[in-house]
């Protein structure tokens, strides 16, 4: 009887009991660290075969890419190979006198190189290489932006 006289007065400690099926104010972070880690793992494992390009049989050229804002002298290429400077047509062994004679800030001038898409890239690389082997350094490729 003393104990129920006691609790009716309050002089006793009341514990609260958790309630099952109720809120739970805590977040646990166990199943979100999982998810985390394996997806770190299938990145990193996917990740280096993304990168693999196809294999291709590319042309060699000794011509290495440069930049430079001076207004360029333009050589194109018809699908056909010929090349030209302007209206002018020129063959392999005049492209290097023409391009010297045209340029007005010598070998530091800029060659832009406009290729026909249907032309053989072989023989866009070849041209380069001529003008970058005659002592022209600033050589670029000319495309038009996509219309999509």
């Amino acid at each position: 009887m003393a104990m129920a006289h006691g609790a009716a007065q309050g002089g006793g400690k009341r514990r609260r009991r958790a309630r099952r099926g109720g809120a739970i104010n805590e977040i646990n972070m166990t199943p979100f660290i999982d998810v985390v880690l394996v997806l770190l793992i299938v990145f990193m494992v996917a990740a280096p075969m993304m990168t693999v390009g196809v294999p291709l049989d590319l042309p060699q050229s000794k011509a290495s890419p440069l930049n430079s804002d001076t207004k360029p002298v333009t050589l194109s290429i018809r699908q056909t190979g010929q090349v030209f400077l302007g209206e002018d047509e020129l063959t392999d062994d005049t492209i290097v006198p023409r391009l010297t004679d045209t340029a007005k800030s010598g070998f530091e001038e800029r060659v832009f190189v406009r290729g026909d898409k249907r032309v053989d890239y072989g023989r866009v690389a070849q041209v380069m290489a001529i003008v970058t082997g005659g002592g022209f350094k600033k050589v670029a490729l000319v495309t038009e932006p996509d219309q999509k």
